[in-house]
């Protein structure tokens, strides 16, 4: 049955539906015509089995009918060269990646606020019904695992994409496509456009098999079912993907050419695509009704197949979702309500002291082994001195760990004293010898880059993605390199030559050369990647693009005065400080000033202070010659505001290649004019500013 052109369902009068052991003729035997027009039942029939299996738990064939009808319609493709991306046969795999590309989503994937305190349950409920009025509540299992994009188009699937920073996240396109319970054709009467939202999830029993399997093979098992499915998705190699037990609920509209007016209407829609959606989801009269929804989730949580750490309670309409709004970080209209963390009583048997990146000091304690919600936990954080004695805790004493968000394992306290006083703090790094400083709570090794711990992560972290990513130099290889004297410093990576690479053990003149060109093509890096590359204490990149727009120059970022640094957007008094303390440290501005001697020089960045765009507020959509955020960082330098949804007070809408339909439709409603990006660039040449930027 058809409808409007689009495969409502499969084809009832289908023989591989209503008769599936139907008898296969011989391949040879078969004209195209006949091969091409079995195939197309083929995929239809398995399209469907593969629906009724993973979607509606509800087959309709044993296990050996189905593999018989894939392995049919496999032959008929390969032996008719018969092509169709959307495929059942297409989830097997594919060749294996060089790397994940990065990818900028159709809409932003924001994250929202959360607790485990129901007075801030009730403070989220009071400020929105203060800015809407009455509201009804839908309220949903919080997943325990990996947040997606998928994208759809004419409803055939076309990418996948993993949350990253929000903006922009690794392409998991061939990935995605292995998981059986994701459609690669929509059902029904889908939007011509669509881009969803869900949570790849290991289920909690196929983990089991998956690790036992791991130990029996001689290798690692997984921590937990979240880190499985994190670490399969990210597989180079797609069939390294199919052959895991991955899963997905799907449950928002990013965006489409027609969007739900409600969260009850979403979610209806998302499973009459074929998208599956969980079934403990509820509409809620109130806040009230969310948190007790909350409570029985919580007691019914163990009898679940998946993990969830919580509860997220979602504004049903998305007018008043609009109204709401959002921050550049999480939305207004949705809060998580988080179990408390699981906990189990064990003895600690040892506390080794680890050395950060910054030098600072943290002990972690050694355990028993105690499973602890389903997660086998050996060790656990004590975070700092004085959290240790805080505790009283020593070594030999039974103590009670939570997982943390069901993720990070802790100590929680003391049970039971089993020797005398509290574990003794060492004064002196473990790693390098040099004296220990206490600030506050926190201990620090005075070494600095002289000790080898902090140069390891010092290194590792400014060949990052984000930093200067440098490919090929990761942790592992960063220690030999250390081990072998050959770094010294972050100075030393300039220094590296071929031959001497090539002569280390796993290394070969293939990789040298890789290596040395990939670090030869940073000397140039923008402001901002440098900055984060070189791991000033409380600076990421979102305040290095700040200090970049706001100084223009590193040595204007050098010079800077505290007074100066704090009129900064994001930098307070604190991150201030911490900026100014790294730039007056002898030693760092000795190993940036030999960098800068072996050739090493940061662009020159456009400061911000422009108002050339003065009051105008821009939103982009869409594939543009630039990044969204670069975008936004232009707009923004000379004077725009920049935000990620139209409303009444946008003036223009940028449209690139593949534009989400909603910002579109946001824009008619509004009398918002639309720009494509020739017509951008005009109006900011009109105002004297390059597009796109050199």
């Amino acid at each position: 049955m058809r409808d409007g052109g689009k495969l409502a369902y499969a084809d009832p009068d289908n023989p591989y539906l209503t008769d599936p052991d139907t008898d296969f003729e011989p391949v040879e035997s078969l004209s195209a015509e006949a091969a091409e027009r079995e195939a197309r039942l083929l995929r239809e029939a398995v399209r469907e089995h593969d629906h009724r299996y993973y979607v509606a738990a509800d087959p309709l064939v044993a296990d050996r009918t189905y593999d018989a009808l894939f392995n049919r319609l496999q032959e008929l493709e390969d032996a008719f060269d018969l092509d169709d991306e959307s495929s059942p046969t297409r989830r097997v795999g594919g060749e294996p990646l060089d790397e994940l590309d990065t990818v900028e989503h159709v809409a932003p994937m924001l994250s929202i606020d959360q607790s485990v305190e129901a007075a801030d349950v009730r403070d989220f409920d009071r400020r929105v019904r203060e800015a809407v009025g009455e509201v009804r509540y839908v309220c949903e299992p919080k997943f325990d695992g990996l947040s997606v994009e998928v994208v759809y188009e004419d409803g055939e699937y076309v990418r996948a994409a993993t949350r990253g920073d929000g903006e922009r996240g690794d392409d998991v396109t061939a990935q995605v496509r292995t998981i059986r319970s994701i459609p690669l054709r929509l059902r029904g009467d889908y939007p011509d456009f669509l881009t969803v939202r869900g949570e790849v999830y290991m289920p909690r029993d196929a983990f089991q098999e998956l690790n036992r399997e791991r130990i029996e093979a001689d290798e690692e098992p997984f921590a937990n079912p979240r880190n499985a499915a994190v670490g399969t998705l990210r597989q180079l190699d797609p069939s390294v993907t199919a052959d895991r037990p991955l899963d997905c609920f799907f449950y928002d509209v990013l965006d489409a050419s027609d969007v739900p007016e409600t969260q009850t209407a979403t979610l209806s829609r998302l499973d009459s695509w074929g998208l599956r959606t969980n079934d403990r989801v509820e509409s809620v009269a109130d806040i009230d009704g969310a948190i007790a929804y909350r409570d029985e989730l919580m007691a019914a949580r163990e009898d679940l197949n998946y993990e969830i750490d919580g509860t997220v309670i979602k504004v049903d309409r998305r007018d008043q979702r609009e109204q709401l709004g959002e921050t550049s970080r999480s939305v207004r209209w949705a809060f998580a309500y988080k179990f408390p963390a699981r906990s189990e009583v064990t003895t600690m048997t040892d506390v080794v002291v680890q050395v950060g990146r910054t030098g600072r000091l943290t002990p972690v304690a050694l355990l028993d082994p105690v499973d602890v919600g389903g997660v086998t936990v050996s060790r656990a954080s004590l975070h700092n001195p004085e959290e240790i004695e805080r505790l009283g805790v020593n070594i030999g004493d039974e103590v009670r760990i939570k997982r943390a968000g069901d993720v990070i394992p802790d100590v929680e306290e003391v049970v039971e004293k089993h020797s005398e006083g509290t574990f003794d703090f060492p004064e002196e790094c473990p790693v390098c010898g040099s004296p220990v400083n206490r600030e506050g709570p926190l201990a620090y090794c005075t070494g600095g880059l002289t000790c080898e711990a902090q140069l390891v992560r010092a290194v590792d972290h400014y060949a990052m993605r984000g930093a200067l990513d440098i490919e090929g130099l990761g942790g592992e290889r960063v220690e030999q390199l250390v081990d072998e004297g050959l770094i010294e410093g972050l100075p030393d990576l300039y220094r590296l030559e071929r031959d001497e690479l090539s002569e280390l053990e796993g290394w070969g003149k293939t990789s040298a050369d890789n290596l040395v060109t990939e670090i030869e093509a940073t000397k140039s890096p923008e402001l901002s990647s440098f900055l984060v590359g070189l791991g000033i204490p409380e600076v990421g990149g979102s305040t290095a693009r700040n200090l970049a727009r706001a100084f223009g120059s590193l040595d204007a970022v050098m010079d800077a005065s505290v007074e100066e640094l704090e009129e900064v957007e994001d930098v307070g008094p604190t991150v201030a400080e911490k900026i100014r303390e790294f730039f007056d440290t002898e030693s760092n501005r000795k190993a940036i000033a030999e960098m800068r001697s072996l050739g090493v020089e940061p662009e020159t960045a456009e400061t911000a202070g422009g108002d050339e765009l003065d009051g105008l507020t821009f939103v982009f959509t869409g594939s543009l010659a630039v990044t969204r955020g670069d975008a936004q960082e232009l707009v923004q330098a000379h004077g725009a505001n920049a935000t990620s949804s139209v409303s009444g007070n946008t003036d223009y809408l940028v449209i690139g290649d593949n534009p989400g339909q909603s910002k579109r439709d946001d824009a008619a409603a509004n009398d918002v004019p639309v720009l494509d990006e020739d017509e951008f660039a005009e109006l900011l040449a009109e105002k004297g500013i390059e597009y796109p930027p050199e």
